[in-house]
């Protein structure tokens, strides 16, 4: 079996530790780095360059679909295995859409984080049998990715939104981003345009609908 180093990202200890003890019995694999949110696992994968990466879909500060672009840019060589309670066709898509190589459902983690893992240790993408079949019956019936709602907004808008909805300020957000409060401001004008939104409270609900932030 091929040696590994591999980050663990998600924002419930008790699950971290569980994933972390499945990972400890593979005498090859060494977990270099534990985060509980995504900016944490963004700021980890940058200075350890770790082979795997998995991901919580839903992490405060930064979700796990952003932060698995984020890490993808900054270190192109590492796999990431995004890890959600959710098997939507749509979330599928856009996971492949943010460049993870591979999907595993929380409730199969038990039994299938190390076939997973394996996987993607050997250039190989990880899907489960159910999410496969999902692709393949959206690609028969020519579904297409690009017209999910959320395709509308850049990363950057994405990530302000889920910020937002999280119930932070514009000068909270531009302390997290590390920008102006007026350039958080421009960013919100051009979400509520580019999406008719009236509200903060609509900009809430698109964030839960798609699943950048939880209810």
């Amino acid at each position: 079996m091929k040696t590994a180093r591999i980050l663990i990202a998600d924002d419930h200890e008790l699950f971290r530790r569980g994933v972390k003890a499945t990972i400890d019995d593979v005498p090859e694999w060494t977990v270099a780095a534990e985060a509980s949110d995504g900016q944490e696992a963004v700021r980890l994968a940058g200075n350890l360059s770790p082979d795997v990466v998995i991901l919580d879909m839903s992490m405060p500060q930064l979700n796990g679909l952003e932060a698995a672009r984020q890490i993808l840019a900054i270190a192109p060589a590492t796999r990431v295995l995004m890890l959600t309670a959710h098997d939507s066709e749509q979330l599928v898509r856009e996971v492949l859409d943010a460049g993870a190589h591979g999907y595993l459902l929380k409730s199969d983690a038990g039994k299938l984080l190390i076939t997973a893992l394996e996987a993607l240790l050997d250039d190989r993408p990880f899907f489960t049998t159910k999410v496969a079949r999902m692709l393949v019956d959206g690609y028969l019936h020519g579904r297409d990715a690009s017209a999910l709602e959320t395709a509308r907004l850049s990363p950057r808008e994405r990530h302000i939104v889920q910020l937002l909805a999280e119930g932070k300020s514009n000068k909270e957000v531009a302390r997290t981003l590390e920008i102006s409060v007026k350039t958080v401001e421009t960013h919100r004008s051009n979400i509520m345009r580019k999406m008719g939104f009236a509200s903060l409270s609509d900009l809430v609900r698109y964030a839960i609908r798609n699943r950048i932030v939880e209810a």
